[in-house]
């Protein structure tokens, strides 16, 4: 169930707010500590067909309650004789308020400087106060620190757990809620509503995340990443999981530390991850086997589970290349022998098109911001290493823009689009399906472009291809792509 709360300054317009999110919610939190004038509480929650939380948080807590701590708790109890569902209480004052009518008691434990470790024993507190329902609210930057919430709420306990997660990565514990039996799960309005910044949407869990559709038997593939591109692909994936009838869905995660990963997606039961530039290279020590040619390339963006543990993959350089040779000869096939080719970047995307292009007889420079990684990679690959300062003086065919990282602009450090010349090709693999602002530069300029979109579209049907046998549904890249 989605709980979407509602947090008005105004009694007149708190009815008017509850009534909105009644429409797409389970569950509406009334949030009072927002409101100007001490509301009369029966007055506002009555009238609706939807479970009522009332809650009213302190400043510390996240909350935005100017008075008294016994004003505070008086207010609370005045909304418990006015009988919602539930009330929210935190745990040190629990104890201070008596069980009351119908009315189910939520203990929440808060913490905003960091993530809480020492879960059991806050549980068990929260069960003597006559918890009904536990929360727990602190940040959530990466997994790691999600990690304590997902443990608990993927445990049988006495009690039923729900969470919110401070940050971006509270939508990895959201969804991991519902299959786990988390009675309900958190959610904003709208956008400009959140009660954290980086909150999910109902609409966004719906329509991306298909939140509804998860139960305990679903299977998860884990994207790395909370970007455009990351958002897209679960879009694409989701659809088309639903379109062949598989009960597999995809699950957001931001990376924390690479050697806890692989004990957290055995846990979680991940049957793969798909990764982007930046995390390519941070994934590699965990796949278990690897082709050769991937091994060399010093990248992979997708790790799949096997009966014999994990193995990695680098789809995207092969994806790239594909695109390249049939925009550079008219055939995927003749490779690029004799092609001057520049690898414009930094990073794992970058040393992973320098290994490609090498292996398909081209002429490869590699040229990025930092001289030094760029040097490295050179050394690895045998290849023509070009200092930033010359890349303006540097004669190719064929430019690879291979980093997200890199910035378009006239600034030292920039990349200064006058790079371009008519007589380019140019291939964007820095962040597919989106488009690099160098690349939009070179269209412009009269380049030969091999838009991204088109090289994202291969990657992903053999990503795809490889987790479940079978060729992406053409419906799902539009499905994906329109929204």
């Amino acid at each position: 169930m989605i709980c979407i709360t509602v947090a008005p300054t105004s009694r007149t317009l708190a009815k008017v707010d509850i009534l909105n999110a009644c429409r797409y919610a389970d569950v509406v939190e009334l949030a009072l500590d927002h409101l100007i004038k001490e509301p009369d509480v029966k007055d506002l929650i009555t009238g609706f067909d939807k479970p009522i939380i009332v809650s009213c948080r302190r400043k510390q807590d996240g909350g935005q309650f100017e008075g008294s701590e016994q004003e505070r708790m008086g207010l609370l109890r005045q909304a418990i004789v006015a009988g919602p569902a539930y009330i929210e209480l935190d745990l040190d004052i629990a104890p201070k308020i008596p069980r009351f009518g119908k009315t189910q008691r939520v203990i929440s434990f808060t913490r905003m400087d960091q993530p809480e470790s020492d879960i059991d024993s806050i549980f068990d507190e929260a069960a003597n106060a006559h918890a009904d329902v536990v929360k727990f609210t602190w940040p959530t930057p990466t997994l790691d620190d999600a990690w304590p919430l997902l443990v608990a709420v993927s445990q049988k306990r006495r009690l039923p757990i729900v969470g919110m997660g401070l940050g971006r990565a509270d939508l990895t514990f959201s969804l991991l809620g519902e299959k786990y039996g988390s009675p309900w799960i958190y959610a904003a309005l709208e956008r400009g509503l959140e009660a954290f910044p980086g909150q999910a949407t109902v609409f966004e869990l719906d329509e991306t995340y298909a939140c509804r559709e998860i139960d305990k038997s679903t299977v998860f593939i884990a994207i790395a990443g909370f970007g455009e591109a990351q958002t897209i692909t679960t879009r694409i994936l989701n659809a088309a999981f639903k379109q062949i009838g598989v009960n597999v869905r995809c699950l957001p995660i931001e990376l924390g530390d690479v050697k806890m990963l692989k004990k957290m997606l055995d846990v979680l039961k991940i049957k793969a991850i798909l990764v982007s530039e930046g995390n390519g290279q941070r994934l590699m020590p965990l796949a278990e086997h690897i082709d050769k040619h991937d091994a060399q390339s010093e990248y992979i963006d997708l790790l799949l589970r096997r009966d014999d543990g994990w193995h990695g993959y680098n789809t995207l350089w092969r994806s790239g290349l594909r695109a390249l040779e049939t925009a550079v000869s008219g055939d995927a096939k003749r490779g690029l022998d004799r092609q001057n080719v520049l690898v414009l970047g930094n990073g794992g995307m970058a040393q992973s098109m320098v290994y490609g292009v090498t292996q398909r007889k081209g002429l490869v420079s590699i040229c990025g911001p930092k001289d030094k990684e760029s040097q490295k990679i050179a050394a690895t690959n045998e290849c023509r290493f070009i200092p930033f300062a010359q890349l303006y003086d540097t004669l190719a065919d064929v430019v690879v823009i291979a980093d997200r990282h890199v910035v378009c602009g006239q600034n030292q450090g920039n990349v200064n689009p006058s790079l371009f010349r008519p007589n380019h090709t140019v291939l964007d693999v820095s962040d597919p399906p989106k488009e690099h602002a160098l690349f939009t530069e070179a269209r412009e300029r009269g380049c030969k472009t091999v838009e991204p979109q088109s090289v994202y579209v291969d990657q992903l049907n053999a990503q795809f291809k490889a987790i479940t046998g079978r060729d992406l549904p053409p419906e799902a890249f539009v499905k994906g792509l329109a929204e």
